[in-house]
């Protein structure tokens, strides 16, 4: 045996017991700086090694956790880091109107992240209540960590943003087993990957002492990683070059400060950029235009005269699908909707917002909190019926989805009339140059892979682009820039993927899997 090759094992193990033995804010202020560097995880910045040291300092925080008080702190303080980093943009929408909002901002921010952490506080709690050791309450981390995950995506009209799953966008390859597990899977793999190097903190049971024994947990953690490119490269060669429809797309992005966009001196002047663009060099060969959420700040329907300019923009034997509103009377009511526009000036259909934002488009108890939604207009929005699917001027069929629609796992589509592409609009304007739109578009990314279709995404500032159905981006503008993307939509996987024919079923039972492999791993400790 190499000299010093037992060294690294003894040095955790002094760290393990050190971490284990915090009490007090030592204790709640390491795991506080734990989910603030697995923030570094995700989008932009992909560093996904902080997950390392994150979830195996989790691990010994559990393992110290001497009540289960302690342990459910532990997992909350070390959400509390992760929500607050990683969803820190939210506050910039607030800035929009200062006057108004501004002195909400730490509250939003901090109590947002401590209502998101009790989902990790509860995955902890959990572990240390089911007595798993070794490497088996490793994978009890991860089956708890994923069902607290499926259970954010859900509760309280659910917010699945920052999925640990949503790392692996970083690269190409790397996402491709959503296909078969969605992003949940990812996730419990993920876990297990990042967490499993902690069992080389572990006093080692009497015979079992040998190094190569206990490297064997972190060589399969690096054996996962490795064979998760090595999957995803293989299918992604396969694959080769994505198959294209005949279907021409322009995909417009104007570029409009949010401050401006609603501004009565402007709306015109904005209305009509997105229609110069449009119809810049290259109109004639499109079959569809996209502009994105709330793009044309009038209302279509009502005002002929708008739709008539709209209809500009249609492409003959096409059609502009565009953002906007819709309102009616008797009783009032608003929708945050998608509509295609003919070039005859014909609604030929609309969509209305489904899962609308909490703050941004109702207010939550408000009579309760007095405070009016932070988007135009005093009125909440009202709720659509749900996913649909449209089909206009005999283009491919498609699931519209606006703004955070897309972030769903396994509800992005009418699964009684599966569509052949998926459609996003949105106005990221509200987060300016901030981590929030990059983290949206890896979200989109995600879905392409999930239900094994193409994504076509507007934004008002960015990031917009053309992705297809194995998540490799076709064409994309960056963000706040403006300009126009040509491009030809991408074809449909056939058949359907896993994850889009079973959905989350396939997640139930990788996490039954995983729960009888904790079992067996506590009793072999």
């Amino acid at each position: 045996m190499p000299a010093g090759a037992e060294e690294p094992t003894p040095l955790l193990r002094r760290l393990a017991a050190r971490t284990t033995a915090l009490r007090g804010w030592r204790r709640y202020g390491l795991a506080l700086g734990l989910g603030l560097a697995s923030a570094l995880a995700f989008q932009p910045l992909g560093l996904v090694p902080a997950l390392l040291p994150a979830f195996v300092g989790l691990v010994w925080l559990i393992d110290g956790s001497r009540t289960w008080r302690a342990a459910f702190a532990a997992g909350w303080w070390f959400g509390v880091g992760q929500f607050a980093a990683g969803l820190y943009w939210v506050s910039i929408s607030f800035l929009v109107e200062p006057e108004k909002y501004a002195w909400m901002i730490p509250f939003v921010v901090f109590g947002m992240a401590a209502g998101l952490a009790l989902f990790p506080a509860a995955a902890t709690l959990a572990v240390a209540l089911s007595r798993a050791r070794g490497a088996g309450r490793v994978l009890a981390l991860a089956v708890a960590w994923t069902a607290a995950e499926w259970l954010r995506g859900y509760v309280f009209t659910g917010f699945p943003w920052n999925l640990v799953g949503n790392i692996w966008t970083v690269s190409d390859a790397t996402l491709q087993l959503a296909a078969l597990t969605g992003v949940y899977g990812l996730s419990l793999l993920t876990v297990v990957i990042a967490a499993l190097p902690a069992t080389l903190g572990d006093v080692p049971a009497a015979g079992r002492g040998r190094p190569m024994r206990r490297w064997r947990p972190t060589a399969v953690a690096a054996s996962l990683v490795l064979a998760l490119w090595a999957g995803g490269e293989i299918r992604l060669a396969a694959a080769g070059t994505p198959d294209r429809s005949g279907v021409r797309l322009r995909v417009v992005q104007a570029n409009i400060a949010q401050k401006l966009k609603w501004r009565r001196d402007r709306r015109a002047a904005n209305f009509a950029e997105y229609i110069k663009l449009t119809r810049g060099a290259g109109f004639d060969a499109v079959d569809i235009v996209i502009w994105p959420e709330t793009a044309t700040p009038f209302f279509l329907e009502q005002n002929v005269a708008r739709r008539r300019q709209a209809a500009a923009a249609a492409p003959a034997g096409g059609v502009l699908i565009t953002g906007g509103l819709r309102a009616a009377r008797d009783p009032v009511r608003f929708w945050n909707s998608i509509l295609a526009i003919l070039p005859t000036g014909e609604v030929a259909a609309t969509y209305d917002k489904h899962h609308l934002v909490p703050f941004g488009e109702y207010m939550p108890l408000k009579g309760l909190i007095g405070l009016e939604k932070l988007t135009q207009g005093r009125t909440d929005f009202t709720a659509g019926p749900g996913p649909r699917t449209l089909t206009v001027a005999g283009l491919p069929s498609f699931s519209p989805l606006i703004c955070y629609e897309i972030i769903f796992p396994g509800r992005v589509l009418d699964p009684d009339q599966r569509p052949l592409w998926l459609l996003n609009t949105t106005n990221d304007a509200w987060f300016g140059t901030s981590a929030g739109p990059y983290q949206h578009f890896a979200s989109a990314r995600m879905r392409a892979v999930e239900e094994g279709l193409p994504v076509v995404r507007a934004a008002n500032t960015g990031i917009s682009g053309v992705i297809d159905p194995f998540g490799r981006v076709t064409g994309r503008i960056g963000l706040n820039r403006k300009g126009i993307l040509d491009a030809r939509l991408p074809g449909p996987i056939s058949p359907v993927t896993l994850y889009g024919r079973f959905g989350d079923l396939v997640v139930v039972f990788l996490l039954l899997i995983a729960v009888g492999g904790s079992v067996f791993l506590s009793r072999r400790s």
